[in-house]
């Protein structure tokens, strides 16, 4: 009986091989043999895939169905038929469920796909086998040692490279939902991975799009504990402190150091000067406004004057902010005035209160009042 033995290399991974794992003796004088033959000799890739298929086909159970798969699984991928790269890829661990390689090709057809979820549990189950591979103890045979030794750096890269394929994948994803999901995944399974610093602002601003927001604030705390460099979450743990009547500490704190950093901070690339202008005037207009806003809560005439005048021109484009402003620096400079009779400062009082009773607000029928009230009681107009 004529035979021949063909011997298959798994995947190789920057110029590392994984273990050698299918093994076919073929008997020439089957059909099946003849066919296995007939695949291995040819060149056409198209001829070829057909071949194969036609092979799985008819004989599934056949011995020769991990080689055809393994063969089929490569195929695929380099045609970018995703699909079938990962059905093939799946028959195939069904049979060998420690085959790193065919593991690491399905999330690479994942990736292909452009499947967030596809991606996470790919990059799982991957993460998972080669960190069971790489746990692997040392054989006592030397003659086996320079393989393990491969085996165990091979899946160790291909361990990190599920970290990179969740945070590509995490840089993609448009829904909101799904980039949580994948960055929550990379954190849950590599919590030391150089990625996560890398994806912050992205997991903050996607979780408020979902509006976890509670999840939101905790990142941003987290970050802002070791650097204060984004302003977006400054503006919104600041907003949430503020909103929550709590920490005014913190809020004044984060509202001066975001002032502070958008007045420094150059425009990013992308962005047009008017857009960058608009938005810096915003931030830190907002910065003193609430720090403003939250010295008069502590009746700190003094800061809070000093504060909401420079948030004012900043933030006159918002009436219901403006007006507010107004409200309090009126009432702040008639506090500051009244004891020592400071006609200046009465005189600013009596101005801000006519510019806020000018605005639709909640303060402005008591803005009026204050008005007429200092007017008649100082003789001002």
């Amino acid at each position: 009986m004529k035979t021949l033995r063909i011997l298959l290399a798994a995947a190789v991974m920057t110029g590392i091989c994984a273990a050698q794992r299918h093994k076919l003796v073929i008997n020439a004088e089957t059909p099946e043999g003849q066919l296995l033959q007939q695949i291995g000799q040819e060149q056409d890739t198209a001829k070829k895939t057909s071949l194969m298929e036609e092979f799985l086909a008819k004989h599934p159970k056949h011995e020769g169905a991990g080689w055809v798969l393994d063969q089929l699984v490569n195929s695929y991928l380099k045609a970018n038929d995703f699909d079938k790269a990962l059905d093939a890829g799946q028959k195939l661990l069904s049979l060998d469920p420690d085959d790193l390689s065919t593991s690491h090709n399905c999330l690479k057809a994942a990736e292909g796909k452009k499947d967030p979820d596809a991606i996470r549990r790919w990059a799982a189950s991957t993460s998972a086998l080669a960190r069971k591979i790489a746990a692997t103890p040392k054989p006592a045979d030397a003659d086996a040692e320079e393989e393990w030794k491969s085996n165990v750096d091979y899946a160790k890269q291909v361990d990190t490279y599920t970290e990179y394929a969740l945070y590509v994948a995490a840089l993609g994803a448009q829904d909101p939902t799904k980039r949580i999901a994948l960055i929550e995944a990379l954190q849950a399974q590599s919590p030391q991975s150089q990625y996560i610093r890398q994806l912050e602002g992205l997991y903050f601003l996607a979780l408020r799009q979902a509006q976890q927001n509670d999840k939101a604030i905790a990142v941003a705390e987290k970050v802002l504990e070791r650097e204060q460099t984004n302003e977006d979450m400054l503006l919104a743990v600041m907003d949430h402190y503020y909103n929550k009547k709590q920490n005014p500490d913190k809020v004044i704190a984060y509202g001066n150091k975001l002032a502070e950093l958008m007045s420094s901070k150059p425009k990013p690339e992308g962005v047009s000067e008017a857009d960058w202008e608009k938005r810096k005037r915003l931030m830190i207009g907002m910065g003193y406004w609430m720090s403003g806003m939250t010295y008069a809560s502590q009746n700190k005439h003094v800061e809070t004057d000093r504060d909401l005048r420079k948030a004012l021109p900043l933030v006159s484009d918002n009436d219901q902010l403006k007006a507010q402003a107004l409200f309090y620096l009126a009432l702040a400079n008639y506090r500051l005035g009244e004891p020592r009779n400071d006609k200046k400062l009465i005189a600013e009082a009596l101005r801000f209160n006519q510019q806020c009773a000018a605005i639709k607000s909640p303060f402005q029928a008591t803005a009026r009042k204050n008005a007429a009230a200092i007017s008649a009681q100082y003789g001002l107009k």
